[in-house]
């Protein structure tokens, strides 16, 4: 229902920054629950952080708790992710997911509790 694009990935050093960025198309995105999760090299893919549909509940893995930052701009259609501090743990690929539209205004944390997903952007972090 929900097409998601991820955009902002690349290489940079450790200590930097990086911004992630996930468009989305659908009348629904309103009321979609977000969230962001990464795989890295020959690991199965994690959850990172989530916020829910109107933006005032937020969630982070303890990995990256205190660094990172996600947020969305509903009249934009749009939902980020910002890195800061980064360290080479932090390479993957990055994916951007959307809930099912609902009025039950609530972070998910699981990829099961997603139904759509970006095909993910690169992120490098090189020591």
């Amino acid at each position: 229902q929900v097409q998601l694009v991820e955009s902002g990935g690349g290489l940079v050093q450790a200590g930097g920054s990086l911004r992630l960025s996930c468009a989305a198309s659908g009348r629904t995105f309103g009321r979609t629950a977000m969230g962001w999760f990464r795989q890295g090299p020959g690991k199965e893919r994690e959850f990172v952080a989530a916020i829910n549909w109107s933006g005032g509940r937020l969630y982070y893995a303890d990995s990256v708790k205190g660094r990172f930052t996600i947020s969305r701009d509903n009249a934009k259609n749009t939902v980020y992710l910002q890195m800061n501090s980064l360290i080479p743990e932090d390479t993957a690929v990055y994916y951007c997911a959307a809930d099912r539209p609902s009025f039950r205004d609530i972070v998910r944390v699981t990829e099961s509790e997603y139904d759509s997903w970006g095909q993910g952007t690169q992120v490098t972090v090189s020591s």
